[in-house]
């Protein structure tokens, strides 16, 4: 079973830019799926962005398209989630999990803040 832990997040203006990374222990990293939620205050938890750690294939949420990439390092057994022109509406406590993750949005998670 794969165990992950989120970091990265920080406080950033309009318009910069982070890179989250999820670590993963345990077996299984390299023929999963990883998937980034994240969950602002008072709202729900979305899909941000997942890849599939055997073939490479990722997807991402309509509002980060063009702004966010999401990669493996499966030799580290680590993903990215690499964020450009961040916007306010990007604020909130970002998850990696798994399929086999029951609370997606449960977890300790890396807090990004976008504020000017």
């Amino acid at each position: 079973q794969v165990q992950l832990v989120e970091s990265g997040g920080g406080l950033v203006q309009p318009g910069g830019s982070l890179r989250l990374s999820c670590a993963a222990s345990g077996s299984g990293f390299g023929s999963n799926v990883i998937t980034w939620y994240r969950q602002a205050p008072g709202k729900e938890c979305d899909l941000v962005a997942f890849i599939i750690t055997t073939s490479g294939r990722t997807n991402y949420a309509d509002s980060v398209k063009g702004r966010f990439a999401i990669s493996a390092d499966n030799a580290k057994s680590t993903v990215y989630l690499q964020m450009n022109n961040l916007k306010p509406d990007d604020t909130a406590v970002y998850h990696c999990a798994t399929p086999y993750t029951t609370n997606k949005c449960g977890g300790q998670g890396t807090q990004v803040t976008v504020s000017s």
